[in-house]
């Protein structure tokens, strides 16, 4: 019996669809790496960690951790706005990436359309007042008196943060403004630096993440004086808000997200972002990240781009108020 064109076209399409299949490996194919804005030891890197160890055995490969800490989260940025689009270099986004639009008169990508957003991490208090000595005598006991103290002293208390850029130091701007008060602010490399300067008394308060102070305050290292958010942190209960400690009109709270390069296709971020949900959803990470005051929360693209574009504008706002000129 004759063979019909239809019936070869068939045969033939059938020849060639394992060809077809091999074509398109199966992703992740390699390692993944999120590349984290951040030094090690921040919540940024321990949440990043955290996701990455779950996303692992979710998708049958290595997720590297990287950080690549710089002003404004311009250097791990730029590097994953222009990696290939394969979904193989992933970018831990956070409000950092909102405020450098408004600290920076041209970055060298777009926030909003260089990046495809897969899922928020997590909500958490953008930092905590804390101070050293913990016990004894302690200089500062409570944010009133550090209020006081800048008020009678213009210019001679001294604030740590991390680097210059990061959302901590624009946070510790916003504090003077707010408050009324002329301070020294000084950057340090790390969040491990803040603390290690603290803790040697090189400077009298520092700002930072909650996070990583958390063990801290409650190893009666350091002393909490007030944190940043207008809802007490779940791990510090016991410390008020800057409101609450006399400072009304200081809210600041912050956020962590995953995003690739734009471009990536459709089908990539499916998997990752399915990865990520799983991740936020485990007990596991859920507890870790509990631990340091963080609220695990994982989103849709959508949710994650209309929050950035909100950060935007509210952080170019802060920026304003604060009268801070773009670099």
């Amino acid at each position: 019996m004759p063979i019909s064109r239809r019936h070869t076209l068939a045969l033939a399409g059938a020849a060639l669809a394992p060809g077809l299949l091999r074509a398109q490996p199966r992703f992740p194919e390699r390692a993944i790496t999120i590349l984290v804005p951040f030094a090690p030891g921040g919540i940024a890197d321990i949440t990043a960690r955290a996701v990455a160890e779950h996303m692992a055995k979710t998708l049958g490969q290595a997720v590297v951790v990287e950080n690549k800490p710089s002003a404004g989260s311009i250097v791990a940025s730029q590097a994953v706005a222009t990696a290939r689009p394969d979904g193989h270099t992933l970018l831990l986004m956070s409000n950092g990436n909102a405020v450098s639009v408004g600290l920076f008169k041209k970055l060298p990508y777009d926030p909003q359309k260089d990046f495809a957003p897969i899922s928020t991490l997590g909500f958490f208090d953008l930092g905590v007042f804390v101070a050293a000595p913990a016990s004894g005598a302690p200089r500062f006991a409570s944010l009133k008196a550090l209020l006081d103290f800048a008020r009678a002293n213009p210019g001679k208390l001294n604030v740590g943060t991390i680097a210059p850029g990061s959302t901590q130091h624009l946070s510790a701007k916003l504090f003077e403004t707010v408050a009324g008060i002329d301070t020294l602010v000084v950057p340090y490399k790390g969040s491990p630096a803040v603390l290690t300067a603290l803790r040697a008394g090189e400077i009298d308060v520092a700002f930072e993440i909650a996070g990583p102070m958390v063990p801290q305050v409650q190893a009666g290292a350091v002393r909490a004086l007030a944190v940043s958010s207008d809802q007490r942190n779940p791990a510090l209960p016991e410390v008020p808000t800057a409101a609450q400690a006399g400072l009304p009109g200081y809210n600041v709270a912050s956020w962590n997200a995953l995003a690739a390069p734009a471009g990536t296709p459709p089908e990539v971020l499916a998997v990752l972002g399915k990865a990520v949900r799983e991740a936020v959803a485990s007990a596991a990470v859920r507890e870790r990240l509990g631990k340091l005051g963080m609220r695990v929360q994982g989103s849709t693209p959508a949710e994650l781009q209309a929050l950035l574009g909100s950060e935007i504008q509210r952080w170019g706002g802060v920026i304003r108020a604060a009268k801070i000129e773009p670099e």
